[in-house]
C-alpha cells in the first residue's frame, strides 16, 4: 500500500505543481544561474546510493584555491526564502516516483555519515528515505543529531499507513509556520561528526 500510495501521490503532485516547479526553476535561473537543479549522491534503503534531486539554493562560490565556500557565504536571501518555503524539495517527487525515496521516511543524509552511525542509528536505512518524516515534524534541523536519529528509528519500528498520513498533514502545517528550518548558528544544519561517546 505504501509504495502504491507513493506512486499515485507523487505523480499527481508532479502534474499539479508543474507550473510552480517551472516558475521556481525560472527564478533560480535568474537569481543563481545554472544549473537549476542540485544533484547529490545519498544513501537510500539499506544504504544503497542514489542521486537525490533538489532545487539549488546556494551560489557556486569558491575561494582563491578553488575550495567551496562555507554554506553561510554561499546562501543568498533568495535561497533562504526558497528553503523556508520548502519549494526546493519539490524535485524529490521524481525520486519518489522512481522508487529511490518515499513520501515519508527518514531524511536521506550524506554518504560520509554512514560509517559514523551506531548500529542502532543505522536502522534508519531499513526503510526508504523520505521527503518528510517523523523527525521533520518533531524539530527538523533545530534538534540534536542524537534526537533526530532516535526519532528516525522510532518511525522504522512504528511505521504504518495512518502514521504516514499524520506526518504528511503535520508537514503541511510545519511548512506554513516555518519551524525548525535551520539549526542554531547555522544556515542549514551542523554536520554530523559521530556520536559523542565515540
Amino acid at each position: 500500500m505504501k509504495r502504491a500510495f507513493d506512486i499515485v501521490v507523487s505523480l499527481i503532485c508532479l502534474v499539479v505543481f508543474s507550473p510552480i516547479i517551472a516558475l521556481v526553476a525560472y527564478k533560480i535561473k535568474n537569481n543563481l544561474g545554472s544549473p537549476v537543479l542540485f544533484r547529490q549522491q545519498r544513501p537510500g534503503k539499506d544504504g544503497k546510493p542514489f542521486y537525490m534531486v533538489k532545487f539549488r539554493t546556494m551560489k557556486d562560490a569558491v575561494d582563491e584555491k578553488g575550495n567551496t565556500l562555507p554554506d553561510a557565504e554561499r546562501m543568498t536571501g533568495f535561497g533562504n526564502r526558497l528553503r523556508g518555503s520548502s519549494l526546493d524539495e519539490l524535485p524529490e517527487l521524481w525520486n519518489v516516483l522512481k522508487g529511490d525515496m518515499s513520501l515519508v521516511g527518514p531524511r536521506p543524509l550524506l554518504m560520509q555519515y554512514l560509517p559514523l552511525y551506531s548500529a542502532e542509528q543505522a536502522r534508519r536505512h531499513d526503510v526508504r528515505p523520505g521527503i518528510t518524516g517523523w523527525a521533520q515534524i518533531n524539530g527538523r534541523n533545530a534538534i540534536s543529531w542524537e534526537d533526530k536519529f532516535k526519532l528516525d528509528v522510532w518511525y522504522v519500528e512504528n511505521q504504518s499507513f495512518l502514521l504516514d498520513i499524520k506526518i504528511l498533514f503535520k508537514t503541511i502545517k510545519k511548512v506554513f509556520i516555518k519551524e525548525g528550518i535551520t539549526a542554531t548558528n547555522h544556515v542549514t544544519t551542523e554536520p554530523f561528526k559521530g556520536n559523542k561517546h565515540d
